[in-house]
């Protein structure tokens, strides 16, 4: 059973990775008789990690308050966790120490996030590019008309909707843009089960999960997989009623000055059919750019105003 608490995100966390590792894998003896737990027992993984299995019980309980570097380092190597998962173990156990400060950290993972005006100006650039900002619990903070064209209509969208994993599992249009959508399900789970260690008390995050375990079966199993994943690169192929099926890559960045900010751009291989797909979507955004404002007002007689000028990012604070 899954606990809940940063104590119990690092204790399900540790119980999936030794579930993983069978003795014989690790060198272990195997001997006769059932085993009660798949994977590693507590005692063999303290064994493999070079600590007492009393210490070991009590990391994995979260009160190992002072685990020094080494120690994590050695439970990772043991559960042969790669780069990213020991940075969120790392993560976990930082959490499980910090138990008691939930005011302080509940109030940092509820401040209200702003995209600035030097980044909104960039999406604006790039006209022929989908692009957006994704923030905390995949919050999307801000966006250009082409991601638009290519995933959702965000404005017409009340702001606690604009969030990407609410939108994919929940929102009937973005989930068929993406042909392959349980890869997609399961990177996006990954992803915000990673995020959110960064912001173990944001009661938004709390929230949304707590929404999407009830609503979507698909996601509670995911979740409980324990599965992370950074935000980095890769591709997916997707689908739009314009044009068709193709495939893009994406690439994030990382604001130097705010990671809970990630700038992400999706492009087409030169010359490419999927390359011919985005520069239909791309007439279709320069068309229909600034047909709705923020709040996703449109004019009585339900048709969009007249295009602005200039195609302008969309940006709004989260609700």
């Amino acid at each position: 059973m899954q606990q809940t608490g940063p104590k119990g995100e690092l204790g399900d966390f540790l119980r999936s990775r030794r579930a993983r590792i069978r003795p014989e894998d690790a060198g272990l003896p195997v001997f006769g008789g059932r085993r009660r737990v798949p994977g590693l027992r507590r005692e063999e993984l303290a064994q493999l990690a070079g600590v007492s299995a009393d210490y070991y019980t009590r990391f994995e309980q979260g009160r190992a308050e002072n685990a020094s570097e080494s120690v994590v380092g050695a439970v990772a190597a043991a559960l042969r966790l790669d780069a990213v998962e020991t940075a969120h173990l790392t993560r976990l156990v930082r959490n499980a120490g910090r138990a008691g400060s939930v005011p302080a950290a509940g109030a940092a993972a509820e401040a209200e996030q702003l995209v600035r005006p030097g980044l909104r100006r960039l999406l604006e650039s790039m006209p022929g590019t989908p692009a957006f900002v994704l923030g905390r619990r995949t919050d999307i903070l801000a966006w250009n008309p082409l991601f638009a064209a290519l995933v959702t209509d965000f404005a017409a969208l009340p702001p606690q909707r604009r969030n990407k994993a609410w939108l994919v599992f929940l929102d009937p249009v973005t989930r068929g843009r993406f042909v392959n959508w349980e890869t997609k399900a399961r990177d996006l789970v990954a992803f915000l089960r990673f995020d959110l260690a960064r912001h173990p008390h944001d009661a938004r995050a709390a929230a949304l999960i707590a929404e999407l375990t009830e609503r979507s079966p698909e996601f509670g199993p995911l979740w409980r997989a324990q599965e992370v994943a950074g935000k980095t690169h890769g591709g997916y192929h997707l689908r739009h009623p314009l044009a068709g099926e193709f495939t893009l890559d994406y690439e994030s960045l990382s604001l130097p000055d705010d990671p809970d900010q990630t700038l992400v751009t999706y492009t087409a291989e030169a010359g490419s059919p999927s390359e011919a797909a985005l520069r239909i979507l791309a007439s279709e955004a320069a068309r229909g750019a600034g047909a709705v404002d923020g709040s996703g007002a449109r004019d009585a007689s339900g048709a969009a105003p007249a295009p602005a000028p200039r195609p302008a990012a969309r940006t709004d604070r989260p609700a």
